[in-house]
């Protein structure tokens, strides 16, 4: 499980991110990324959210992947630099997707992001 003090909960934190940070983009994922804007960046942790629409299932299929997006970035969050706020937006193509194919979708759309973000 994610920790709580990275979960993003906040509309505007969610719609701030998507609207001003990097995108990277993988066949089942985008990563929205977006850097910290302030000094006490250090200070802050790194917030992650996901959006998971209606169009990928129905309610058993999104809080599994959900859950297995969770579960993945549990074990990454420390490598994220802190203050940084990351959204992931899953897409229909990512049913059925085992955790280790996503880890593959996230790694490779999180490059992109920060390649956009340079």
């Amino acid at each position: 499980m994610l920790p709580a003090h990275h979960r993003m909960r906040a509309s505007g934190d969610f719609r701030a991110t998507i609207r001003g940070g990097s995108r990277g983009k993988s066949t089942s994922l985008m990563v929205h990324l977006q850097s910290p804007d302030g000094t006490q960046a250090d200070q802050e942790p790194t917030l992650v959210g996901f959006v998971v629409p209606k169009t990928v299932g129905n309610a058993v299929i999104r809080n599994r992947l959900t859950r297995q997006l969770r579960h993945l970035l549990r074990e990454k969050v420390t490598e994220f630099p802190s203050g940084y706020r990351l959204v992931v937006r899953v897409f229909p193509s990512a049913r059925g997707k085992t955790s280790s194919e996503l880890g593959a979708e996230f790694d490779r759309a999180y490059a992109r992001a920060v390649k956009a973000q340079r």
